[in-house]
């Protein structure tokens, strides 16, 4: 007969539903913007420089980098929870501020004031503190589908609502959305534990572990490649796939839920099996194929799609194992910390994927026509 803690508790169900509700609420308002902003961009003074749309979509991702650290040690010291609520609060500002933006340059300050809600550390050091150790994963896996399924939703629902309300409309929603999540995280989550209080953390020690850097760069990286595809693939579908922009959902929606259906049960078995590690290494070894894929195979809507799935496969799988790993690694009393540094490696790897990803589209990129050599965009 199974023992007892092979079964996650109640308290543990209701900790990873909350928390997951909270990530999801988060991310729907930013991956509304996705689908829809490349679109909307040249209506804006500024927006028809492509080097400014991918800094504006990148742009939280480097305020992300500077505020992680600082408010996963915060979390450490003054408790998870008014972190969260403090990060949700410049969530909303900026939100607010881009969705009244005049020009391109003012959208770029409202996102870097989303990006200064920087709560993913606090929120995944939460969910470690209120889990054990065997259904963490599980935790960080619901956490890592939610944002996979907000993701599907919000690429349906983006060109539908972006028709009725326009950008500001959707910047606003993402407002409503964060103020959602604080509720959500006052009523709903479990009481945190008490706060280590003002102890000498072991930021060096966190900064200098070599599996953690491991595990950092591999989010990193993750994220610089998510957003470069997501600068350039909007247009490979429209030249390459032959889909306006109200139609990718019939390519984004498949290709999302397809890939949970894989990822799901390679998650479960690697856990039950202990194969967590082979299956963390093929998951980045699919991102590598996926690249080549997009390469050789992405002037047609049929590649195009099929390196989408596989793409999220390994996607959810290393967002689902990557924070478990670093939470399972880090000194007991610096998980906030070290969730944060994570996070700020993901953060980098955001701005990074999409100021170049700009780049490289400003390059290749002309009047919103694809005048490249098809397999040089693809693989980019």
């Amino acid at each position: 007969m199974s023992p007892p803690t092979d079964r996650m508790s109640p308290q543990e169900r209701r900790v990873g539903a909350s928390l997951a509700s909270i990530f999801g609420l988060r991310m729907l308002g930013l991956f509304l913007i996705l689908p829809v902003f490349a679109v909307y961009a040249p209506t804006l003074p500024g927006g028809a420089d492509l080097a400014l749309v991918g800094l504006a979509l990148g742009a939280y991702g480097l305020t992300q980098a500077l505020f992680q650290i600082p408010f996963g040690i915060a979390s450490d010291l003054w408790g998870r929870k008014p972190v969260i609520v403090f990060g949700l609060l410049l969530f909303i500002i900026g939100s607010f501020v881009a969705a009244g933006a005049p020009d391109m340059h003012w959208m770029i300050v409202g996102r870097v004031l989303q990006g200064a809600g920087a709560i993913s550390a606090a929120v995944t050091a939460l969910a470690a503190d209120l889990t054990r150790e065997e259904h963490r994963t599980k935790v960080m896996a619901m956490i890592g589908s939610s944002i996979g399924l907000v993701f599907a939703l919000s690429l349906v629902g983006a060109p539908l609502l972006y028709g009725w309300i326009g950008m500001g409309g959707l910047f606003s929603l993402t407002g409503v959305l964060a103020l959602l999540a604080i509720v959500v995280l006052l009523k709903v989550v479990p009481a945190a534990p008490r706060p280590a209080g003002h102890v000498r953390l072991p930021l060096r020690q966190v900064l200098s572990d070599p599996d953690l850097l491991k595990l950092n760069l591999g989010i990193g990286t993750l994220h610089v490649i998510q957003m470069a595809m997501f600068v350039v693939l909007p247009h490979a579908l429209i030249e390459h796939g032959g889909l306006a922009a109200a139609e990718h959902w019939k390519v984004y929606l498949p290709a999302v839920l397809a890939s949970f259906v894989i990822m799901v049960p390679a998650i479960i078995a690697a856990e039950k099996k202990d194969k967590m590690r082979p299956v963390f290494r093929a998951a980045i070894a699919l991102v590598a194929l996926v690249q080549l894929g997009l390469f050789f195979f992405g002037q047609g809507l049929v590649g195009l799609a099929l390196c989408l799935m596989f793409f999220f496969v390994a996607f959810n799988i290393l967002e689902a194992t990557l924070p478990s790993l670093v939470s399972r690694t880090a000194p007991p009393l610096a998980k906030g910390a070290a969730l944060g540094v994570y996070n700020t490696t993901q953060a980098i790897g955001l701005f990074i994927g999409g100021a170049v990803g700009g780049l490289i589209a400003q390059r290749f990129l002309v009047a919103g026509t694809m005048n490249f050599p098809k397999r040089r965009v693809a693989a980019a």
